[in-house]
């Protein structure tokens, strides 16, 4: 008796047929939109990131050479202890775009820490000709490097294994190399351990390259695609797609986008989404912590949880928030419906890959700028701005009449250039849910969580060293019609609202639970952002929603070019400090 295929995943298959005509015509349709996005890296580009990669390689190997003859190894002896560096992320699994940074790890035997890499082989970077842009993260949940090398994005882990060599044909997959390693070692492994393991756990890797490529697109063009703003990174939707290969093993990459969408519409949160089994993962009874909703109350609090498929598992969901869970679920909707209009004829694949309406969505929006002196100060600070936004989409939430607390994942310039030239700039569309008690307008007050939000920013840099006085963070409200005075026109014309019979438009008017049917009963949003000084008094002290440029104001009841009146009335004022601590937390005020 013959034993049927390997089943991979924690059930069953749910189709094993083979593909279509259709299916396949379908697949070499999408592939041919995808082309026209420009994301397939040339052969030319490839080629130089392999060099580039190499030189890092030749980099990395001199200064752990150098470093261990400091150390009284002798010479013969440092030449052979070793060091490489590792791919994982999109580069790794095959998918990544023209001009996407590479996710690098460097490992080296265990005479060589973190400290050194943080400093001498900083201080390596810093000085070759090559290197641009170079910034250490030592505070990250992962510690990592960032810099360009040779204009190509590289984001630098490291780890240090308890080896005495590291040799060139090591591999991350044995378990045992996790023995006597800090958590932070552990925590930089396994994004290369965890990356092979899905290459591993896939039946058909090009099929699986070729969807996954389609929703990496979809993500970033409807503006789902970023871990740290609370919505699903690289290797989410990495995992997302996998466990529907494994579902459907045999399917054309055209089946598996659709039948993607069809999953994940129809899954019942937070019901996690596995690879394998916990219990068919190794551990080597090694003490790290991993992801156990049973066991672990805060676990039990993780609204969409992927687990990844490597000891020690983990939720790469953890950010996820109400509102872009809120967000994500319509968007499935929405993708599941254009595929069916697809498998029908009724449309092609470039629908799948319309941009989001954001900013047809909303009337009232949060507009968050992070500002620095120079290009060197404005990389440092975006970054931390950016790691906090989640904070105040939080509050946000649970604010009195806000439904949802959308957070677009991209970090805008400033339509005036000459006057903000080192500005990043996020929009958060706030829903307003109608009172069941009234019909009458309210006014909004938002000051707390805006306060609570800048107030946080300035805290952590005051433990960073790196921040200086001239980098600022303001928040403040914006109606729909301010946004022209803050983002390029050519950007607020993407997404414009569609037909309502489209399968494009469940988003759109007035029906939608993402929308903002209360938002004409809105009689004033009052924001302002007051921070306590702690260090730099005078750019600690105070940030005004004010302090932008006088613009001419419209009247209040001018009709906005979508055509509706808008009667709201906004306020700016700047509460002191001694009113702000009166208030009761995170609460709205009418």
């Amino acid at each position: 008796m013959t034993s049927g295929p390997k089943t991979l995943g924690v059930t069953s298959a749910i189709s094993t047929a083979e593909p279509k005509p259709l299916d396949i015509k379908l697949s070499n349709d999408l592939e041919d939109v995808l082309r026209k996005f420009d994301i397939f890296e040339p052969e030319n580009e490839l080629n130089e990131r392999i060099n580039v990669l190499q030189q890092l390689n030749a980099l990395a190997k001199q200064w752990i050479i150098d470093l261990s003859i400091q150390r009284n190894i002798s010479r013969g002896i440092a030449e052979q202890v070793g060091g490489k560096i590792f791919t994982f992320g999109s580069y790794r699994l095959g998918v990544h775009t023209r001009g996407a940074d590479i996710d690098t790890l460097l490992v080296a035997p265990r005479h060589i820490d973190r400290v050194d890499f943080f400093s001498t082989f900083f201080e390596v970077l810093q000085g070759h000709p090559n290197v641009t842009d170079l910034r250490a993260i030592e505070e990250a949940y992962v510690p990592v490097m960032k810099f360009h090398f040779k204009g190509i994005e590289i984001d630098l882990l490291f780890a240090r294994l308890a080896l005495q060599s590291i040799p060139d044909n090591l591999t991350l997959g044995d378990i045992n190399l996790l023995q006597n390693l800090d958590y932070k070692c552990v925590k930089s492994l396994n994004g290369c351990r965890v990356t092979e393991d899905i290459l591993t756990l896939v039946p058909k890797a090009e099929s699986f390259r070729l969807a996954l490529r389609a929703i990496k697109l979809w993500a970033k063009r409807r503006g789902t695609y970023s871990n740290s703003l609370g919505f699903l990174g690289g290797v989410s939707w990495a995992i997302l797609m996998a466990r529907v290969c494994q579902l459907y093993p045999k399917a054309a990459p055209a089946t598996l986008v659709q039948k993607f969408f069809l999953v994940f519409d129809q899954w019942k949160w937070p019901t996690p989404v596995m690879l394998r089994h916990p219990e068919d993962i190794p551990s080597a009874n090694l003490p790290f912590p991993v992801w156990d909703s049973r066991n672990n109350p805060s676990d039990r609090a993780h609204l969409m949880p992927i687990l990844t498929p490597t000891f020690p598992q983990q939720n790469s969901t953890f950010n996820v928030t109400i509102s872009t869970k809120n967000v994500m679920a319509q968007e499935f909707k929405i993708g599941l419906g254009v595929c069916e209009d697809v498998f029908s004829g009724k449309t092609d694949w470039n629908s799948l890959f319309e941009p989001s309406d954001f900013f047809h969505r909303y009337k009232h929006y949060i507009i968050i700028q992070a500002m620095g002196a120079d290009n060197k100060e404005h990389l440092e600070w975006i970054g931390l701005v950016e790691s906090k936004i989640r904070i105040l989409v939080g509050n946000l939430e649970r604010c009195q009449y806000i439904e949802s607390a959308h957070i677009n994942p991209t970090g805008y310039t400033h339509v005036d250039k000459e006057l903000y030239p080192f500005t990043t700039q996020w929009l958060i569309g706030l829903s307003i849910a109608r009172p069941t008690d009234s019909t009458q307008p309210i006014a909004l007050d938002l000051t707390e969580p805006i306060q609570r939000f800048v107030s946080v920013v300035y805290q952590v840099a005051t433990n960073n060293s790196k921040v200086t006085e001239s980098m600022q963070v303001k928040a403040q409200h914006v109606k729909k019609r301010q946004l022209s005075e803050y983002i390029s026109p050519a950007i607020l014309k993407q997404g414009r609202k569609r037909n309502k019979k489209s399968s494009l438009s469940l988003l759109d008017g007035s029906n939608n639970t993402m929308g903002s049917s209360f938002n004409d009963s809105i009689k004033s949003v009052n924001t302002s952002s007051t921070v306590l000084p702690e260090r730099g008094e005078k750019r600690l002290s105070e940030v005004h929603a004010s302090q932008e440029p006088a613009k001419k104001q419209r009247s209040d009841t001018e009709t906005s070019r979508d055509g509706t009146r808008d009667s709201e009335n906004v306020h700016s004022n700047v509460h002191s400090n001694e009113e702000v601590r009166k208030r009761p937390d995170n609460q709205c005020f009418s």
